[in-house]
């Protein structure tokens, strides 16, 4: 009986079926097919429902997570894992909105903070139901129990070794003089 026909019958996979799949799972799920389909109905709900973009959403979120204490564009890109630019940009277009605002902080004249308004955190009431409930049906729910919990474990290994592995935002080039 050779490899294939015992894995055939039993469902089981082994390790060199694994590795050999490897090349699809890359190429084809991991790289994010259902992501990017899961991804595409919360930016449409997000668009549907509060006119926003999920960086948009995100930025919200966190200037929420984080209300009451200073967090500025940098963080903000850390925490996000883009660029300080592309962030800057969405702020201003937060702010032009009303959703948030920025402040000088306390400690430092050189950064701006960025704080939530009350009609950013309405909005985000607003949006936020909507963005669990389609996450759920485009995945979760097709999930059992079990599959979820794995899931969440694969997950979380694979944030652990991209943070140890990857800098979250390239360091800021000082202007020679």
């Amino acid at each position: 009986m050779t490899l294939s026909s015992s894995r055939a019958t039993t469902g089981k996979r082994t390790a060199s079926t694994m590795v050999s799949a490897a090349p699809g799972l890359c190429g084809n799920r991991l790289r994010g097919r259902a992501a990017e389909r899961v991804r595409r109905m919360v930016e449409l709900q997000l668009r549907d429902t509060g006119e926003l973009t999920m960086v948009q959403y995100e930025i919200l979120h966190w200037a929420r997570e984080r209300a009451g204490s200073r967090l500025c564009i940098t963080e903000l890109a850390e925490l996000m894992i883009g660029s300080r630019s592309g962030l800057s940009y969405q702020v201003a277009q937060l702010e032009k909105a009303g959703l948030l605002r920025r402040e000088p902080d306390p400690d430092d004249e050189r950064r701006a903070v960025v704080a939530i308004t009350d009609e950013g955190c309405a909005l985000l009431g607003k949006t936020a139901p909507g963005q669990v409930a389609v996450v759920r049906a485009g995945l979760i729910d097709q999930l059992d129990e079990k599959q979820v919990a794995q899931l969440a474990d694969i997950m979380d290994v694979a944030r652990e070794h991209l943070r140890a592995t990857v800098p979250v935002a390239p360091p800021r080039k000082r202007k020679s003089r």
